[in-house]
């Protein structure tokens, strides 16, 4: 099994790549934004306490989150490997997943971080929200708290991978496809690392 972290700052592309990376490499897309999404758009209880977090650009508390992803692992027994987009947000959240995947008899093989500048940021994601309906992407305060968040929180998470050397940067700016090339480039050479 082949599991991929694809890290960013929200507006970095990792939607947009991990679509593509999910046809390519045949993995199992699991984004937590989308299960949150999800669990908010059915206005279930965990929807409904998730959006008064996301509301506030804060993070879901871990136990919430690692417990949605332990549920979807649980519905896709058979997948290749899984391509996690948007967790671990948090060092405590890496941690969990480390000992989760274990239990699986498994692990993470790389964690690829998209790089981009905060204006850039700030405009993409003002530009998404103009279509989104995503209440997080139409006001510049909450995109630059956001961007803090990710920045204080996350950074931690880049750190734990680091250790384990399984981390690495990817130039975040320019075209979809050469981003793409480059996302790609990187896992097959720790496919063939893995083989």
């Amino acid at each position: 099994m082949f599991n991929l972290i694809l890290f960013g700052p929200p507006g970095s592309g990792k939607g947009t790549q991990s679509e593509k990376l999910v046809d390519k490499y045949g993995l199992v897309h699991l984004s937590t934004g989308n299960l949150l999404r999800e669990e908010i758009a059915n206005k279930t209880p965990l929807g409904l306490e998730a959006k008064a977090f996301i509301d506030k650009g804060q993070l879901v508390p871990d136990e919430v989150v690692i417990g949605m992803v332990d549920s979807f692992f649980e519905h896709h027994k058979d997948a290749k490997g899984f391509l996690f987009d948007g967790f671990p947000r948090t060092a405590a959240q890496a941690v969990a997943l480390d000992k989760l995947l274990e239990l699986k008899k498994t692990e993470i093989a790389a964690v690829l971080a998209l790089e981009v500048g905060e204006e850039e940021l700030v405009k993409r994601l003002l530009n998404r929200g103009k279509t989104s309906g995503r209440s997080d992407d139409s006001d510049e305060d909450v995109i630059r708290k956001r961007f803090n968040v990710y920045m204080t929180e996350t950074s931690a998470v880049g750190d734990h991978y680091k250790k384990a050397r399984k981390f690495q940067n990817i130039k975040g700016e320019g075209s979809v496809s050469d981003i793409f090339n480059s996302l790609s480039d990187s896992i097959d050479k720790k496919m063939k690392k893995n083989a």
